[in-house]
């Protein structure tokens, strides 16, 4: 189990995230648009400087939603392999079974 205050922090980034991405977003487009005056694009390039760190999307760690691993984690199933073979095993996911041989 991950640290209670790790899982914390990644969910305070995710909701910084999502609150700020349409000004980072408007912001971005600004900067990189290179039709606009330069003057405009270094603002908008400020202004991007000073939203929240927290706030951008590449800071965001995938998770375990069972355990808060944050490694070897399946996007599509949104946990990490130790809890998906731990919950196959106790046969709670349909159609998977533990494989021998």
């Amino acid at each position: 189990m991950a640290k209670k205050s790790s899982i914390e922090r990644n969910q305070k980034r995710r909701r910084l995230a999502k609150k700020y991405s349409g000004r980072r977003a408007r912001l971005k487009e600004i900067a990189t648009d290179r039709d606009l005056p330069a003057e405009d694009r270094f603002a908008a390039r400020l202004q991007l400087a000073q939203l929240p760190r927290n706030s951008s999307p590449t800071r965001v760690r995938n998770r375990c939603e069972v355990s808060g691993r944050p490694r070897a984690y399946y996007r599509k199933l949104q946990m990490s392999r130790i809890a998906l073979r731990d919950l196959a095993s106790q046969g709670l996911i349909p159609g998977m079974v533990k494989s021998s041989w």
